[in-house]
């Protein structure tokens, strides 16, 4: 778990802050492992008429969950198994993944922010109930800080705006690039993927430092 106490004084003084404002720059940072969001057609395709998506836990946004059930994609005579499902039902099916699970499967997706998928690469989806193909949706999620309005306001951010973020420890780095997504129903957590949490030394959940 990364601290307050971890960042060196003198790199937080040339990075032009002070112990008054400090505190107010620190971020949550969970990984984001490979995950699935399906639309309520796709699911039924892979689960069956009227299928409803069993929780496991919630997770820090309000109202997303991880689910019980998990699906197999296959591209190229390569497969993955056993992808999580992130409930509830989407719009659109999506399938976020890291880039060495693309290159396993001998994809090159689109960096995306969720949710951005036109003109993204298709994969097949292996379900219980049959398998279907899918024409777009694959991505490697771009790193990005949720936030509601409150905290948007108190950090000074934008919707859509680009910060950077720097992680301390024995791998700590500098995460640029980073897109701010506003809404009034999350709550702030800057999210990476897996290859980017190893790079790091980031297991599972941390914290690092806001760079405007």
């Amino acid at each position: 778990m990364l601290r307050f106490c971890c960042f060196p004084l003198l790199i937080l003084k040339n990075m032009g802050y002070n112990s008054i404002n400090l505190m107010n720059k620190i971020i949550p940072i969970e990984v984001s492992a490979r995950h699935i969001h399906l639309s309520r057609k796709d699911l039924e395709a892979l689960f069956g008429d009227g299928y409803q998506l069993k929780k496991i836990k919630d997770l820090t946004q309000p109202g997303d969950f991880a689910a019980e059930e998990a699906l197999d994609v296959s591209s190229n005579g390569k497969e993955i198994e056993n992808i999580r499902i992130v409930g509830p039902a989407r719009k659109e099916t999506q399938i976020e993944l890291s880039m060495t699970d693309a290159l396993h499967l001998g994809l090159k997706p689109e960096v995306r922010i969720s949710g951005s998928i036109d003109g993204t690469q298709g994969i097949d989806i292996i379900g219980p109930k049959g398998g279907i193909k899918i024409q777009k949706g694959v991505i490697v999620a771009k790193r990005h800080i949720h936030c509601n309005l409150k905290e948007a306001k108190e950090l000074g951010l934008k919707n859509k705006e680009i910060v950077s973020v720097k992680t301390e420890g024995e791998r700590g780095l500098v995460f640029d690039n980073v897109e701010i997504r506003v809404d009034e129903k999350y709550k702030l957590v800057m999210h990476l993927d897996t290859d980017e949490g190893n790079a790091s030394g980031i297991n599972k959940k941390s914290k690092g430092l806001l760079i405007k």
